[in-house]
């Protein structure tokens, strides 16, 4: 029963504080008047739930009492349709929807070879090496 009982009170305890250092992370706290304003702002522009059991918001229910949100630039249809003919070139089309192949992968003698992304050269990688030794970010060999 001893051993119950100090089993649920460490517990609880560690509850607390971790709860509370928790909330006392100073990279996101904001100030009372931070958070009203974020309020405010998020109540003028609908930005805020008002039905919680479809988790909408207000600008999507009564998308007329807001401001429409600034469309966001896409793309041309040059430049789509430049992309399709690249993709279609190298094979990086998927051929169906179940497997998730793409026609490079099946037939990769039909289209050209990936290009492979340039690595460093030997010298750059031991250059890289005797730094991080130095630094101590790396043991030298024999000394752990």
């Amino acid at each position: 029963m001893k051993s119950t009982y100090l089993s649920i009170l460490a517990v609880t305890v560690a509850a607390f504080t971790a709860g509370q250092a928790l909330a006392a992370d100073a990279s996101t706290a904001l100030t009372r008047d931070q958070v009203q304003a974020e309020l405010a702002q998020a109540v003028r522009t609908g930005d805020i739930v008002i039905d919680n059991e479809s988790g909408l918001k207000a600008n999507e229910i009564f998308p007329g009492r807001y401001a429409a949100k600034a469309a966001v630039q896409g793309k041309t249809r040059a430049q789509v349709q430049a992309e399709l003919a690249e993709a279609i070139r190298t094979g990086d089309v998927p051929v169906d929807g179940v497997t998730g192949l793409k026609m490079n992968q099946l037939a990769p003698g039909n289209y050209p070879a990936p290009v492979a992304a340039q690595g460093k050269s030997r010298e750059e990688v031991q250059a890289e090496l005797t730094q991080a030794i130095r630094r101590g970010a790396l043991p030298v060999h024999g000394s752990v």
